[in-house]
């Protein structure tokens, strides 16, 4: 009785599929593409809501497509790599690679469950980093093999830069909703996150950090990032009603004091020597870094030497280096951004004390020509600083010729292995040291300023 049901329930199951069957496939097909088709509209209109929350965020600059701040960058997409806090690389888009034994072959396995803003897999032909001198091959769906000319160490953190498709669709967390151009110059960007339900107004057009500052104080923006100070006119954000203020520190760029090597006074080693003892512990524009490299990157890891102000020390050596003149002073000019003019001014009251006459000049940007040039330098994620300060680069506008630091920084950056990477950079801030090109100050403190 029971195998004649089965059979019977076998039959009737069969012949429902034999008449029914070609309208059950078509009102299912027709189901999946109206389910796709609701969902793709329903994500794309609820950003036009009223109830979606709205920041509008503004920074000072000029930016191109080709020239985003980093910050929106993160936001809208992600690299085959990503960088840890200790400068060390870590897998992102890529699940893991591997390096040719010769070290120039890098193939990169990709995984297989990342999806860009519009709903298409992400796969190796949608890689195009456009590296000179780099050819490229892509042996399956989820595998891209990039051959370089010449070992270069740096390459995993190259590869940490976002990858888009046209159109800037990334596969990151937020979306480009839309983007308004003026002439080649993006002027704002609007992302949205569907995660928070939040849409991000860039403004991008502040040409000066006092026109950003008016724009917050009249509400035109309810968020202005990237401030180095907090100041409005005759107060300060801070005596803002409803008014949130973050400290921040920027450790991506090292405020430097640079020296010309090749200025008749400056050429003087000792004399760049003592100068360094006259630097203070602390600066109240940032964190204390004393290194060329970031005391947390992870060729740090063994710790560096460091001077600490010795103003009796420092006097010693300036007198050595017998740079003064009749009147046993010495007459030095310090070219600075506009927004480090105070700490050059503290600067100078302390060599005031060892006899040193300073006169401070403003400068937009790099001065062609400079006895001592107060600015910044962007910090790569990498210890990789040979454009900085190898002598045959145009980058290294100290004029630095150092035949040591040329060979360490060569080899630096051919080298694979880590330990033997710390090895050579620990080498390296120990004769930068004792031979300083630069006095290299703080990581900067920046300010975001909002509405509560």
């Amino acid at each position: 009785m029971i195998i004649f049901r089965k059979r019977l329930i076998f039959w009737l199951v069969k012949a429902y599929i034999k008449r029914w069957g070609k309208n059950i496939l078509y009102f299912f097909g027709i189901g999946l593409f109206a389910f796709l088709l609701l969902n793709f509209f329903l994500s794309y209109f609820v950003t036009l809501l009223p109830f979606v929350e709205k920041e509008t965020i503004g920074m000072v600059g000029s930016f191109t497509t080709d020239d985003l701040p980093q910050e929106i960058l993160a936001k809208i997409s992600r690299g085959l790599t990503k960088i840890a806090k200790d400068g060390s690389i870590k897998p992102d888009i890529a699940e893991k690679w591997r390096i040719a034994p010769n070290g120039k072959a890098y193939a990169f396995y990709l995984r297989k469950d990342i999806y860009f803003s519009d709903g298409k897999n992400l796969t190796a032909d949608d890689i195009n980093y456009g590296f000179s001198d780099v050819s490229v091959i892509r042996p399956n769906k989820y595998t891209i093999v990039f051959n370089l000319k010449d070992n270069y160490s740096p390459f995993l953190a190259t590869v940490t830069r976002p990858i888009f498709k046209k159109g800037f669709i990334g596969v990151g967390d937020y979306r480009v909703k839309k983007i308004k151009l003026n002439g080649n110059f993006v002027e704002s960007m609007e992302l949205y996150s569907k995660k928070d339900r939040k849409i991000y107004e860039y403004q991008l057009f502040y040409p000066t950090m006092n026109s950003l500052k008016i724009a917050f104080a009249l509400g035109e923006l309810s968020k202005i990032i990237n401030l180095s100070d907090i100041s409005f006119k005759n107060t300060t954000f801070a005596s803002f009603k409803n008014v949130k203020i973050e400290k921040k520190v920027n450790r991506n760029s090292l405020v430097t004091l640079f020296f010309n090597t090749k200025d008749k006074i400056m050429s003087s080693k000792t004399l760049r020597e003592g100068l360094w003892y006259t630097m203070q512990n602390e600066f109240f524009q940032g964190e204390r870094n004393s290194s060329p490299l970031s005391a947390y990157s992870y060729v740090s890891q063994q710790g560096v030497n460091t001077y600490t102000q010795d103003l009796e020390h420092a006097k010693l050596l300036i007198d050595k280096s017998e740079i003064a003149t009749k009147d046993s002073k010495i007459f030095l000019t310090i070219d600075t951004l506009p927004k480090y003019e105070e700490t050059a001014k503290i600067i100078a009251n302390t060599w005031k004390k060892l006899n040193i006459n300073t006169k401070i000049r403003i400068a937009k940007e790099i001065p062609t020509s400079f006895q001592i040039f107060l600015g910044e330098f962007k910090l790569s994620p990498d210890p990789d600083q040979y454009t900085l300060w190898h002598s045959d680069q145009i980058n290294n506008i100290t004029h630095y010729d150092n035949k040591r630091i040329d060979k360490l920084l060569e080899d630096g950056r051919k080298e694979l292995d880590m330990q033997k990477r710390i090895k050579i950079y620990s080498e390296f801030q120990k004769y930068i040291f004792s031979d300083p090109p630069a006095l290299f100050l703080f990581f900067p403190y920046y300010y975001e300023v909002s509405v509560k």
